[in-house]
């Protein structure tokens, strides 16, 4: 997906700070003021002496650029804090879209920038730490990089309706997870994967998450999030497992069914696991 190139530092700056929490913005804001005041308002020096006339013009030199400093770069903090609660707003409305909605008929209003905006924050439910990298360039083309558990895994995000995402973006990913060291990768789309693509990707630590899928994972961690608004689940067999539509797999967003844990210290006590088992032994606490 293309990129619009940043026109100058000072754009670039405001992205980079749009990328933290707003109050970080906020704070280094007013940091920076504050140190680049107090040097803007030191007493310029005498040279009294041959020797110090280039400390002199140096010191100059840092009292007229912190005197600039002092308003300009706050200001660009804030602009990047003002771009991070929109974009956090944005996100939340994004979710609350697709949730209220048909998967196909919100997913394929957005651009590819609200795309990218709603997998990140669906991933912030599912409670990984998300950094939005901007996708292309030197990074292989990951567009999220998620935290969890010490663990990293990256993200390719494809808003691509019109055709299926093929093999070549599986692998893609594949190898930059292998170089970066990654835990595992997910691959994004709001249509579908080709059968190449589902292939390679089964035994490998590389989760396929389509439309339809991604429409449940933002439901189930929505919910999750907000555990008041949740409706008891209805009872099911133990002996024979049935998936359900809501609950899916944090691992590879597979429908996940009620089993019930044999031994250890749960031994007796029913869970929700990943109807890929055993090649994905996702689970998940039920209640």
């Amino acid at each position: 997906m293309p990129r619009r190139r940043k026109t100058s530092p000072a754009e670039g700056l405001m992205d980079v700070v749009a990328l933290l929490p707003w109050w970080a913005g906020v704070a280094l804001a007013l940091a920076s003021y504050f140190v680049l005041h107090q040097l803007a308002a030191q007493p310029a020096a005498v040279a009294v002496q041959p020797g110090q006339i280039g400390a002199l013009v140096t010191q100059s030199i840092w009292r007229g650029l912190a005197t600039a400093g002092q308003y300009a770069l706050p200001m660009i903090f804030l602009v990047g804090a003002g771009l991070s609660a929109w974009r956090q707003r944005e996100r939340s409305q994004l979710v609350e879209n697709v949730t209220a909605g048909k998967a196909t008929d919100a997913l394929d209003g957005m651009t590819w920038q609200q795309f990218e905006r709603l997998v990140g924050e669906a991933f912030r439910l599912q409670g990984y730490r998300v950094m939005e990298t901007g996708g292309g360039g030197a990074d292989g083309g990951i567009d999220l990089v998620l935290s969890k558990d010490g663990e990293k895994h990256l993200v390719q995000c494809k808003q691509w309706r019109a055709y299926k995402v093929g093999v070549d973006v599986v692998r893609e990913l594949y190898g930059v997870m292998a170089a970066r060291g990654a835990a595992g990768g997910f691959v994004v789309t709001s249509g579908l994967f080709t059968a190449e693509a589902m292939s390679f990707a089964e035994g490998r630590n590389v989760s396929l998450v389509d439309g339809p899928n991604l429409h449940g994972l933002i439901r189930q961690a929505q919910g999750a999030a907000r555990p008041q608004e949740r409706t008891a689940e209805p009872e099911q067999t133990v002996n024979a497992p049935t998936a359900s539509p809501t609950a899916i797999c944090p691992s590879c967003a597979k429908p996940m069914a009620r089993r019930m844990a044999r031994r250890g210290a749960n031994a007796g006590g029913e869970f929700w696991g990943c109807t890929g088992y055993p090649a994905c032994k996702g689970t998940r606490p039920i209640g």
